[in-house]
C-alpha cells in the first residue's frame, strides 16, 4: 500500500524500492549489511557503465548472496531456487571463461618469448590435464561454497532458536540436528584447511 515506485518494475526501479525500504522491511528479513550488496548492484547494472569481465564475476556472487540471503525466508513458489540456478550456471560459465581466456595468454606470451617452453608443449601434448585441473577448481569450488551455505541455514536455525524474539519460520531441522551439523562441518572445514596446505 506504500510503496516507492509501483509495479510493473524494471532491474533499476526493484533496486531503488531495495535501498528506500531497507531500513522499514528488508533489513528485517535479511542482515542489513546486505544493502552494500544492493549498492553494488544498482552503481554497476543501473547507471550505463560497462561492465568488464571480472566486474561481472563480482555482480553475479553479490546476487547469489542476495538470493540465498531470502531463501531462508520463503521459496518465493519455486522462483527463488530457479533464479539462484541460473545465476550460478552464468557466474560457473563466467569463471571457466576466464580461467580459459588467462591460460590463453599466458602461453601467447611465452610463446613470444620462447617458442619451445616446455610448458606450452606439455600443453599441446596434454589438452586433458587443463581440462581436468579446471574441473577440479569447480569441484573445489561447489564444496566450498555448499559448506558455506550449510553453515549459513544451520547457524540461522540455532540463533531463531535460542531467540525468543525470533520471527518464527518453518523448522528445516531440529536444533539438535543444526547443532551436530555444525561440529561435522567443523570437521570438514578442518580437512579442507589442511588439504589446502598441503
Amino acid at each position: 500500500q506504500i510503496l516507492y515506485l509501483k509495479p510493473p518494475w524494471t532491474l533499476a526501479n526493484l533496486l531503488k524500492c531495495y535501498k528506500k525500504h531497507w531500513m522499514a522491511v528488508f533489513g528485517y528479513v535479511v542482515p542489513r549489511s546486505l544493502l552494500s550488496t544492493i549498492e553494488c548492484l544498482y552503481k554497476h547494472l543501473c547507471t550505463g557503465k560497462t561492465v568488464d569481465s571480472t566486474t561481472a564475476g563480482i555482480l553475479l556472487q553479490e546476487s547469489k548472496k542476495l538470493l540465498h540471503a531470502f531463501s531462508s525466508r520463503s521459496d518465493y513458489n519455486g522462483v527463488l531456487p530457479q533464479a539462484y540456478a541460473e545465476v550460478n550456471k552464468l557466474h560457473q560459465t563466467l569463471t571457466e571463461d576466464i580461467m580459459v581466456l588467462s591460460e590463453n595468454a599466458v602461453c601467447e606470451k611465452m610463446e613470444a618469448m620462447a617458442p619451445n617452453l616446455q610448458n606450452c608443449e606439455e600443453k599441446k601434448i596434454h589438452p586433458s590435464f587443463h581440462v581436468a585441473q579446471e574441473n577440479r577448481h569447480q569441484e573445489i569450488w561447489s564444496v566450498l561454497e555448499g559448506v558455506w551455505n550449510t553453515m549459513n541455514l544451520y547457524s540461522n536455525e540455532i540463533f531463531q532458536k535460542l531467540d525468543p524474539n525470533a520471527v518464527t519460520v518453518t523448522a528445516k531441522s531440529s536444533f539438535e540436528e543444526a547443532f551436530l551439523g555444525l561440529q561435522k562441518l567443523l570437521a570438514a572445514v578442518n580437512g579442507i584447511r589442511d588439504g589446502i596446505s598441503r
